[in-house]
């Protein structure tokens, strides 16, 4: 139907079948959502099925959705920094900024799921559940993923129109509701009507009570953004608190729970059923018309470049192999490296246990060339007949902090292995990485553009898989984890810390923030904590887990002047005033009065 598309191509998606009964337009099939709603519980339940959509479509099962909520940020730049790949996530841009289209996927998938869930609330009424508890139980699903969707369409683009009901026209002149009045008439109340109902349980088909009660906590949390009083921030504390109090005690109430090590919760044996997850997501295979088929491509985003380095190959049958990924977006800055630095100058144990560190070679037979002997400033001790087998070290990745670091640096051109030296790499003063190298062995003293051993750095582990579903041959090679997690109880911890700094002046906060590092094997912290105390917690918790580009705008530090201090790389490129928010996608715009330019966001 023309009019149907209109709307799906504008963004504004009102569930078609809610609204086959009100175009004048005939309808052979005699089908109606009332009909579908009231035919059975399963045929109810279809409708519910459909305001999971968007989520796979193109946010929770696309990868792009994770370089939306953590690229651009202080903790990661692009893969060797780049300046001209994927920079409308990590740098804004450029000096061009964000495209106009480039967010159009995510706001048509959002305004596509809310219209699903706007038909599902709407037609719960005629569906022959058998009493009021089970279909509130039901519905209760629509609830969550419509304040999921709004919650994501207000952080990635601000005020949007709000349609909470199924509409029989398109309005081409559609207001922009401000964000706290969206969190306070819609996410916030859809989500206390979701953790009201909603059962408890652990799965990764539906969300659950813990679910409900975890994303809660989130958005009230969430809403100090805008509004300077903080009005919601001892719901947020309190919240958190219900859950934090279920986990230390048994998890009886909502099944919330927390793993004894850090390294329990990415372990693949707990990935399908992890009693930490909060709300997780199933990749599927299948090749189903959402493309679902993907499965898990998150691994692939922050592998470093390791096939840049001759020992390394990505070829054969080894892309079935995890290990020797090569060519992700994530580069992780030298502000979240410095991170794990503890104050008595040892490394957090979550630094080795994000991230690996060293490869070995899958070549056989590897030997140095004339030309790598050059390009990575081999001493004389290397030469033309030195070789590698496969199996042996073939990258060494050296931080500071780490035992026998002095060692290493001082033999680390007279290996047939590259050690690659954190200082070659990231430049502390700067605060950025390192784009050439000053050659020490092979025409000492030149310049070597670009630097060769920036393409080397730690590659984030936690959606690692031990083995690769292979569709299409090589074309196509996807992790085979079954699930990502969106939400998990550790970040309740820090969802309290900070909501108690704002609620209590932090009289609390080391304490939830203590649970969190003592789990890691962390060193505990001292004194009160403050907002950045926090943020920096959940960079080395929570990095590369879908919250920080959220995590800054909540806390104001995504800004110009928080970023030039952090990460330079990406700083200088964000505009204040402009890159806060995302553009509206010009497809939507060009379906408004005037082409929707009182619609569109500022510097776009």
């Amino acid at each position: 139907m023309k009019s149907i598309q209109k709307i799906i191509l504008s963004g504004l998606l009102l569930a078609a079948s809610a609204n086959s009964c009100k175009l004048k337009e005939y309808n052979p099939s005699g089908f109606t959502i009332d009909a579908v709603a009231a035919s059975s519980v399963d045929g109810y339940q279809k409708l519910i099925n459909n305001c999971y959509f968007g989520m796979e479509r193109a946010l929770y099962g696309n990868n792009l959705w994770m370089t939306y909520l953590e690229g651009g940020t202080d903790i990661w730049t692009n893969q060797k920094n780049s300046a001209t790949s994927n920079i409308a996530y990590f740098k804004y841009g450029g000096i061009s900024n964000i495209p106009t289209t480039q967010f159009a996927g995510v706001w048509n998938a959002c305004y596509d799921g809310i219209g699903y869930c706007n038909a599902a609330i709407k037609y719960a009424a005629v569906a022959p559940f058998p009493n009021d508890a089970a279909r509130n139980a039901v519905v209760a699903q629509a609830y969550f993923m419509r304040a999921m969707y709004y919650y994501n369409l207000v952080e990635q683009f601000g005020g949007v129109t709000a349609p909470t009901e199924p509409a029989a026209n398109f309005d081409t002149h559609p207001p922009r509701v401000p964000p706290l009045d969206i969190y306070k008439t819609i996410i916030i109340p859809d989500l206390e009507f979701a953790a009201q109902w909603l059962p408890v349980g652990n799965t990764v088909t539906q969300p659950s009570k813990k679910s409900a009660m975890g994303l809660l906590a989130r958005a009230y949390l969430q809403t100090v953004e805008y509004d300077d009083t903080k009005a919601y921030a001892a719901k947020a504390l309190a919240t958190a608190k219900l859950l934090i109090a279920d986990c230390e005690g048994g998890g009886t109430q909502y099944g919330a729970f927390m793993y004894s090590t850090f390294d329990d919760v990415f372990a693949e044996a707990n990935n399908m059923a992890n009693k930490e997850a909060l709300w997780s997501h199933r990749f599927v295979v299948g090749g189903v018309s959402n493309s679902a088929w993907i499965m898990n491509q998150n691994n692939e985003l922050f592998y470093c470049v390791v096939t840049d380095f001759g020992a390394m190959q990505f070829s054969g049958t080894d892309y079935t192999t995890w290990g020797r990924r090569s060519g992700g977006m994530f580069m992780p800055t030298q502000y979240l490296l410095n991170l794990y630095v503890q104050a008595d100058g040892t490394m957090d144990p979550r630094y080795h246990k994000s991230f690996q560190t060293q490869w070995t070679s899958n070549k056989t037979g590897y030997t140095w060339s004339a030309a790598n002997l050059a390009t990575y400033d081999r001493s004389a001790a290397v030469t033309t007949t030195s070789t590698l087998a496969n199996g042996d070290l073939s990258i060494d990745f050296i931080f500071p902090k780490d035992p026998g670091y002095a060692t290493k640096k001082a033999t680390k051109l007279d290996q047939k292995y590259l050690v690659v030296d954190y200082a070659d790499v990231y430049d502390d003063a700067s605060k950025t990485v390192k784009m050439t190298y000053q050659k020490v062995n092979q025409s000492p003293g030149t310049t070597a553009t670009p630097n060769p051993f920036f393409g080397f750095y730690p590659s984030l582990i936690k959606h690692n898989s031990s083995n690769y579903y292979v569709n299409n041959a090589a074309s196509n090679r996807y992790g085979n984890l079954d699930a990502t997690f969106m939400m998990r109880m550790a970040e309740v911890y820090l969802i309290a810390a900070e909501a108690d700094i704002y609620v209590n002046n932090g009289a609390n906060a080391a304490g939830y923030l203590n649970k969190v590092r003592t789990r890691a094997g962390a060193l505990p912290l001292t004194g009160t904590p403050t907002i950045q105390t926090v943020l920096d917690e959940r960079a080395r918790e929570l990095c590369g887990e879908y919250v920080r580009f959220y995590d800054l705008k909540r806390t104001k530090k995504l800004n110009k002047t928080y970023l030039m201090a952090t990460n330079p790389d990406v700083g200088q490129f964000f505009r204040d005033g402009n890159n806060e928010v995302r553009p509206i996608p010009s497809a939507f715009l060009t379906t408004l009065q005037g082409a929707g330019t009182y619609y569109q966001n500022p510097g776009y």
